[in-house]
């Protein structure tokens, strides 16, 4: 026998209000004053005030105070929902050049036919990311038959791989990284030391990839010392030359705007919220003066005017709302997460950060976790010490000798320090890294340490061996 139920679930619906208040939330500060450009720009009832300088008296009242039925006058139609403090100017950081364009701004200064430049365009924008040429020359001179209807020789795409190689930074264009520190090598005063590098590199790179110092000097015929100074010139070279404009980044401008600054009170800690480019907000006349032509008349085109600047009106109010909740959800959140980790933002030490996840803050501020997941999401703060994302403030932890849980900064900032006093000539394994790291008072797993070297970008022993 089959049986029939009815199951009633509760389910919550999200408002307007609510959604565009999500929303704004997940952006940073550059993007929200495009999306007020863009605002102002679709709903006709908005003005933004410093475009429109009328001197007239606009009064100083919020959307919030419009009732459903209102119609308000042109003079109280203001609004103004950050205050009559002056914005600050706040300048970018970290703004980087593009690695292509910079490579091409390089291009555009030598002399060259148009169909060389066309081929030396090309190969730049085969680069990878790192600034090297992956690509062998003969499918390159296919590709620019097929795809950019360029005739060409393997000796002609060569000969303008020689010219990008010449540009900054040196090494770009390389097609390994033996390839890689040989130009750098090239490009630097040809010293005793720098023609024994160049020496190693071109007759011994297998020996020296492996660390075979005694082969090296058996077939170069350096002694002990000339080799620990050709080696100390080889490390100095950059083995990724793109690094050096992209930065890892995409290519594209990036520009960071502090969302919050920290500042300091005769000691006590707070932060303030830059209002970089957000404009004031206030109800178009021309809008407010026809709902209030329209108000007590039975004319049908005014009463469908009057209508559509209530929907625009409404739409206005959700606006500058979910604005407000936006910076109120900002502003207690960064207060948790201030107070939280208030030993850091007083000293700008590591090692005072302490574990902290997101469920931490929302249970601090009565967010969700989700919530709380948007505001730190490509958000910054400037402090004394340097501008960090609000996601550098959050890590796992784990306990110390003690008792005490410290987070996995602090963790990784001994090891480093372990690393950094080893003994060159017999650097530490991972198993005597632990036993390090007991020693200064934390119990962490061999595999951990093999986790942690691997992102702070530690080699292993036989790799960190010197001479």
């Amino acid at each position: 026998m089959i049986k029939q139920g009815l199951e009633i679930k509760q389910t919550q619906k999200l408002s307007p209000l609510q959604i565009q208040t999500i929303k704004l939330i997940e952006l940073p500060i550059q993007d929200l004053e495009q999306k007020i450009r863009s605002e102002i720009e679709e709903n006709p009832v908005l003005e933004d005030v410093h475009d429109s300088e009328n001197g007239q008296d606009t009064g100083d009242v919020s959307l919030d105070e419009i009732k459903e039925d209102d119609y308000i006058p042109s003079y109280r139609t203001r609004v103004n929902n950050w205050g009559k403090d002056p914005r600050p100017e706040y300048n970018t950081f970290s703004v980087k050049t593009s690695f292509n364009q910079s490579l091409m701004d390089q291009l555009g200064c030598r002399n060259l036919t148009q169909q060389e430049h066309d081929i030396a365009a090309f190969i730049i924008g085969s680069l990878d990311s790192d600034g090297y040429l992956r690509r062998d020359v003969e499918s390159i001179v296919d590709d620019l038959a097929f795809r950019a209807g360029i005739q060409t020789t393997e000796d002609e795409v060569l000969r303008m791989l020689a010219v990008i190689q010449d540009f900054e930074p040196a090494g770009v264009g390389a097609r390994d990284l033996r390839e890689c520190l040989l130009i750098q090598l090239r490009n630097c005063r040809q010293s005793e030391d720098v023609v024994n590098a160049e020496r190693i590199l071109q007759d011994c790179f297998q020996d020296f990839t492996n660390k075979h110092f005694q082969k090296i000097m058996s077939k170069t015929g350096l002694t002990e010392d000339q080799l620990k100074r050709a080696m100390s010139r080889i490390l100095k070279l950059n083995p990724s030359p793109g690094g050096d404009i992209s930065g890892g980044y995409d290519d594209h401008v990036q520009q960071i705007v502090p969302d919050f600054v920290l500042e300091d009170h005769d000691g006590e800690l707070s932060f303030s919220m830059p209002r970089f480019s957000v404009p004031e907000l206030r109800v178009n006349k021309k809008y407010a003066d026809m709902l209030m032509s329209a108000k007590g008349s039975s004319e049908r085109e005014q009463k469908e005017a009057a209508t559509f600047v209530k929907q625009k009106l409404d739409s206005a109010k959700w606006f500058v709302e979910a604005l407000k909740q936006r910076q109120n959800t900002l502003n207690r959140t960064m207060d948790a997460i201030l107070k939280y980790q208030y030993d850091f933002f007083a000293t700008g030490d590591e090692t005072k950060l302490k574990p902290m996840v997101l469920k931490d803050i929302a249970e601090r501020t009565g967010f969700d976790i989700s919530t709380i997941s948007r505001v730190v999401n490509s958000k910054y703060i400037e402090t004394y010490f340097g501008i960090y994302p609000l996601k550098y403030f959050f890590s796992e932890g784990m306990e110390n000798k003690e008792g005490e849980e410290v987070s996995t900064r602090e963790l990784k900032k001994v090891l480093l320090e372990c690393v950094a006093a080893e003994d060159k000539k017999k650097p530490l394994t991972d198993e005597q890294l632990v036993l390090e790291m007991e020693k200064h008072g934390y119990k962490v797993a061999r595999r951990t340490i093999a986790k942690y070297r691997g992102q702070l970008g530690i080699p292993l022993a036989r790799w960190r061996k010197e001479l």
